[in-house]
């Protein structure tokens, strides 16, 4: 995921660092440093009233919450209004809305508005890192660990098979059906391995199933088909770059990925009894959630530094403090931070979503939708599957499948990867956009049905007089 250096941060709250005596520096910092901070306060206002409208909206029409949140980015972005655009889908401050009303009100340069659109851009990409970063340790404090070692096995199994079956048919498909080059069949065959677990861990948390088996298991496979996903991205990124695998780079990312996983658990069974004593020590407020979140955030920063994701450590760290006493009053009072920056993340992927990719009048489209179809049945097809190599108890196997389908932020990653490295063509590449968009958006809701289709089928088996078929159900 894009996360902008912390000196460009501190460049875009502050303005440009001047030399000594450069008055023209010194002047440009004195007037897009106050605006930069005004057009990250204004787009927080439109994220927030966007959230909340598109959530209430979804929960009026039995929808989950998280749907309408993407939807409302989508109209408040890129592919409607404008308001919230980023540059690297290749806006610029003349295509935001906000800019054009900042720059009115500030009375700036169209050089001064090009850097606080850069800034502010950047700002809210990092709140937004911050929303998902706190999503993932909330979902970990709500799963119980005991419970995914129990489905660890069942989840290893949904992440290898939910990665293998999209790569394999993608990628034969794209080269057979559509003789699309090997390397970029690869990347696309890629980009279809991804899987969101932000989007599908929070449906399953908003309709009460995240502690159920099927839960657990989607949950846990979300978690190895990031770390699968990461390992595949090194290897198509290092095949795009070069035209070869980089070995030691992969091996390195395995390994550091099993040990990192592996070491959080283990660092659980010797950490509850410790932490618990540092924040009983503490008597101002924040005792309890700032020993948390230093915990979660120093998790996600080990998990960045050896090359794996943000979100891994912050998971890792919810995972460890779950093992904790007071591990429901933290969740408690991790939630109302969550409800501040989880919707900037949401909201700002269905922003930077552009359905202009769906558009057929547009002639270069034409070619894209025709892949972006099968790209989309392969996806769909690809994670379903997965509910199929789970065995032992009675599951909901469609459900676990659906919710393998969300792609998401991810997968715009490897599309935005393969974009800048020169190797997708531009119907492969709005291809591949498609079906992102796609299976965001579908996924939560079929997540739904598929669970209320078994809460039936179980309601209807637990009337039946036979106990055996009902005991069988629950």
């Amino acid at each position: 995921m894009f996360m902008p250096d912390v000196i460009d941060l501190w460049s875009g709250l502050l303005g440009p660092v001047a030399p000594l005596g450069g008055l023209l520096a010194e002047t440009s910092a004195a007037e897009t440093g106050p605006m930069v901070l005004a057009g990250v306060l204004l787009s927080l206002v439109v994220i927030y009233v966007a959230s909340k409208l598109g959530g209430e909206l979804s929960r009026l029409l039995d929808l989950p919450p998280v749907l309408g949140e993407l939807v409302a980015g989508v109209v408040v972005g890129a592919s409607a209004l404008h308001l919230i655009v980023f540059p690297e889908g290749g806006a610029t401050a003349a295509d935001s809305q906000l800019m054009g009303l900042l720059q009115w009100v500030g009375g700036l340069t169209p050089e001064a508005i090009a850097h606080v659109f850069q800034s502010q851009s950047e700002i809210v990409s990092v709140l937004a890192e911050l929303g998902v970063i706190i999503l993932l340790f909330e979902i970990g404090l709500e799963s119980d660990l005991r419970e995914l070692q129990k489905v660890g096995y069942q989840a290893a199994i949904v992440a290898v098979v939910g990665v293998a079956t999209p790569f394999a048919l993608g990628t034969a498909g794209l080269m057979l059906l559509f003789h699309v080059p090997t390397v970029p069949a690869i990347f696309a065959g890629a980009a279809l391995t991804a899987t969101s677990i932000g989007i599908t861990s929070k449906v399953l948390s908003e309709i009460g199933q995240l502690k159920s088996a099927e839960g657990q298991i989607i949950v846990g496979a979300a978690v190895i088909d990031d770390v699968l996903g990461i390992i595949v991205l090194a290897v198509v990124a290092s095949l795009a770059k070069t035209g070869e695998v980089d070995v030691m780079n992969v091996v390195y990312l395995i390994i550091s990925a099993t040990g990192f996983l592996l070491g959080a658990i283990l660092l659980g069974k010797f950490f509850n009894t410790s932490f618990v004593s540092i924040s009983e020590k503490l008597q101002t407020r924040g005792n309890l959630v700032i020993p948390a979140l230093t915990f979660a955030f120093l998790m996600a920063f080990f998990a960045q530094v050896i090359h794996l994701e943000a979100i891994l450590g912050a998971f890792a760290a919810g995972l460890v403090l779950d093992e904790t006493d007071q591990r429901k009053e933290l969740d408690r009072q991790v939630m109302p931070i969550a409800d501040i920056l989880v919707p900037i993340f949401f909201v700002t992927v269905g922003a930077k979503t552009d359905l202009g990719v769906l558009n057929p009048a547009v002639p270069a489209n034409r070619e894209g939708l025709v892949i972006a179809l099968f790209l989309l049945a392969i996806a769909i097809i690809g994670k379903v599957v997965t509910g199929w190599s789970t065995f032992g108890q009675p599951l909901n196997r469609l459900a676990i499948g659906i919710g393998m389908v969300p792609r998401g932020e991810v997968g715009l990653v490897f599309a935005g990867i393969g974009s800048a490295s020169g190797v997708l063509s531009k119907p492969l590449e709005a291809a591949i956009i498609i079906m992102v968009i796609a299976t965001t958006f579908l996924a939560p809701p079929f997540l739904r049905i598929a669970f209320k289709g078994s809460e039936a089928e179980m309601a209807v088996e637990a009337d039946s007089p036979e106990p055996e078929t009902a005991d069988l159900a629950s």
